[in-house]
């Protein structure tokens, strides 16, 4: 409603009820002003961005080939697994850490991986169905539908450094060197205590 047509009909509210009945709330509160930027509208925006991947179909074969699409298309997968993989007991807890500090960097090794491919071949690429529970490691493989063989494998390890708690030790490896290399993704704390078993 208009800023002068809200103050009008509280006026006139005013003047019929001889200021003895205040006008109704919905008149006298102050409306957001939608043209300026605030904060919930900034927090929505990035809200959406990063829903990105979780709004997109996982079969991508629709939308192309192309690098970009298999990367969004990887990317939903990515944190599907990944939270699939948390469970209920440590996807809470470490949910705001992954997506801020791990998730961009997985982003980045995928992005590589599809400039690295043949456009071509894209179409070839698909992520493994079912993360490791327990004490397993494996999040997600990408692998190539037709030879059925792995070319990145993501994994996270628990680690218990003497005396520093638990940490969540992200990473990946690679077929160049037939999984061997460990190339960091990043850590993540979880607490002094043992943490629950994956998927749980």
């Amino acid at each position: 409603m208009k800023k002068w047509l809200r103050k009008a009909l509280v006026v006139s509210f005013s003047i019929l009820t001889l200021g003895l009945v205040a006008p109704p709330p919905a008149l006298t509160m102050e409306q957001p002003n939608t043209d300026k930027p605030s904060k919930l509208n900034a927090f929505n925006e990035q809200n959406t961005e990063s829903k990105l991947y979780t709004d997109f179909e996982s079969n991508y074969e629709d939308y192309g080939y192309d690098s970009r699409n298999f990367v969004t298309y990887a990317m939903t997968q990515a944190e599907t697994k990944s939270f699939e993989k948390f469970g209920s007991k440590i996807g809470p807890v470490i949910e705001d850490e992954f997506r801020t500090g791990i998730l961009p960097r997985i982003e980045s090794v995928i992005e590589l991986l599809a400039e690295q491919y043949p456009a071509e071949d894209l179409g070839q690429l698909e992520i493994s169905e079912q993360p490791t529970g327990g004490n397993g490691e494996k999040i997600f493989h990408i692998f190539d539908k037709a030879s059925g063989k792995d070319i990145v494998r993501f994994h996270v390890r628990k680690d218990h450094p003497p005396q520093d708690g638990y940490w969540f030790n992200f990473h990946y490896h690679t077929h160049h060197d037939g999984f061997q290399t460990h190339h960091a993704l990043g850590d993540i704390y979880w607490d002094k205590n043992t943490p629950p078993k994956w998927l749980s």
